[in-house]
This record gives structure tokens, sequence and C-alpha cells, in this order.
């Protein structure tokens, strides 16, 4: 049944057809459902929103049809995040998609961790992996989401908006392209119009000496530090070449 399934993936262009056959067995009920899940696979589908999570800093996180997976380079943007954490610190993850990075924080220690997102499915999803260990999700456009509570009081910023620039949504693999929400990937002509919108309003609610964490792309980097720079942001760049992944850290004097 294995060797089947790992053909199966395999013609269909998944690199780790193995790892990806282990999760659909694990995953299906019996072989009807596993042969179900395997051919929705092989059509393209994220593995994520089938199996129904994605393993992200090494815990499962829920993920449901049509919400953005959790890629593994936004882990750096976490392990950045927690270095800065203190106890009692009010932490917020911005676009934030399933609530990976609100959750995995939450789960370090003894933290008021909010999370907020303007796509509805993404909030119901964030909800049921956030809320058990006792965030707070919202709903609405950037700050526009937040209670007024939160204004002045964010001592560590996690923010993971779309930087895809609208002309390469196109070039993108079909998983993410068909099956993501646009508003999750697209972010405007050069990739950074939502940060910016994001910069011009951070200042009414990080607590003084709160940082902000952004991802970003290589490509994009030197732009997003000018921009940390116009908002009166110090910053600096991290980097992990092996899991492409780049964040801008910010500090708000």
């Amino acid at each position: 049944m294995r060797a089947d399934v790992i053909t199966r993936l395999r013609a269909a262009g998944c690199v780790f057809a193995e790892d990806e056959a282990d999760l659909l067995i694990a995953a299906a009920a019996g072989p009807d459902e596993l042969d179900e899940m395997v051919a929705r696979r092989v059509s393209g589908l994220p593995l994520e929103h089938i199996v129904g999570f994605a393993e992200f800093c090494g815990r499962r996180i829920a993920v449901d049809p049509g919400v953005f997976v959790p890629r593994r380079r936004t882990e750096l943007l976490v392990e950045e995040a927690a270095k800065l954490l203190r106890p009692g610190a009010v932490v917020l993850d911005l676009c934030c998609g399933s609530g990976a990075a609100a959750t995995v924080l939450a789960g370090y220690g003894d933290y008021d961790v909010h999370a907020a997102d303007i796509e509805p499915a993404a909030v119901a999803c964030a909800r049921r992996n956030l809320e058990p260990l006792g965030g707070h999700v919202y709903e609405g456009d950037l700050y526009e989401a937040l209670p007024g509570s939160l204004r002045g009081r964010i001592d560590v910023l996690v923010v993971n908006v779309p930087y895809v620039p609208t002309d390469a949504i196109a070039l993108m693999p079909a998983e993410a392209r068909l099956h993501e929400p646009s508003v999750a990937l697209d972010g405007g002509h050069d990739g950074l119009d939502i940060a910016r919108r994001m910069l011009a309003g951070v200042g009414d609610w990080l607590a003084p000496d709160g940082h902000l964490l952004l991802e970003t792309s290589d490509e994009q980097a030197d732009v997003a530090c000018s921009l940390f720079f116009a908002t009166e942001l110090t910053s600096r760049l991290t980097q992990c070449d092996e899991r492409g992944a780049v964040v801008v850290v910010g500090r708000w004097a």
C-alpha cells in the first residue's frame, strides 16, 4: 500500500513522496479514504489542507482548506521573537493566517498573546489554534482589528504580511496560487505595499522599547530596512539561508 502511494505521489511531482505518503496513511481512516486523499494530493491540493495540519516549530498547527499554509522559513520569525520575550510580555501576530506564530509563542510561557487577520477563514482557524492556550484572535484590516486596550502596549509584534509582488503570483506553485487566498499572497507592485501600511501605524501600538519583526525576502530586505528607518525604528537583518528566511528586527525607541 505505501509503495503504491509513493509511486502515485512521485508521478505527480511530489518531491517528498515518502514523507507525504506516511502522513496520508496515518491520517486516513481506511483504504477508501486514503485513496481519496491521495487523489486530492495528486490533483494539486496542498498536503496540509488534506491532512488538516502543518508541522511548524515542532507543533502541529491546524490548517483548514483555503487558509494560508505556514512556511518553514517563518520559523525564523518565531525564533527571533522568542529571544525578545520577557515575563508577561504582550505579543501580537499580525496578518496571522492560521495563527501559527502566535500559537508557538503562546506555548513558550506566560505571555499575553494576540493575533489578527483580515480573512475570515484564517481567523476561524487561528482561534482553533490559539484560544485553547489563552490567546485572543481578532478579524479586520491590520490595526483596525485590534481593541483599543492594546494601543501603546505591544512588546513584541511579529508580522508576516503578504509580500509576493503582484506580477510574481502567476509564477508561484499551483498549490499556493490556486488553493491559498490571494489576500494572503499579494503584496502589491513591489511586494511591500502592505508592509508600508503596517509601518505607517506601528508607532501607535508598540510599547516603549517594543520590537517589530517583519518577514520579507532577500530581494526586498534593503528596501524594508529603509522603511524601518523612515518610521524611526532601528533595524537589523537576520537570515537563514537553509530555510530561505529573512527577518527585519526593529526596536521602537
